[in-house]
């Protein structure tokens, strides 16, 4: 199973336990913050991606430094 959908699964689980108490509410409200804030991360590691592969296609940086980029890019991210 993906962690996407691990991911999913888990936080429905919360989101229904979360709604017979004001403290499952604060919990639930600091897991959707936690998981807005990482999939911002991840769209701005996407355009990153997006970025060095036109800088490549544009000829700014060589086949090497684009490899390199893009492993840092990948040990950043949450979702590999």
């Amino acid at each position: 199973m993906s962690k996407m959908a691990m991911a999913l699964m888990f936080t429905a689980l919360i989101a229904l336990g979360g709604c017979e108490s004001s403290g499952g509410s604060a919990v639930l409200g600091g897991v959707a913050g936690a998981a807005a804030g990482a999939g911002g991360y991840e769209y701005h590691l996407n355009r990153q991606k997006n970025l060095v592969a036109q800088e490549l296609k544009d000829g700014k940086i060589d086949q090497r430094e684009h490899d390199i980029r893009l492993d840092q890019i990948r040990r950043d991210s949450f979702m590999q």
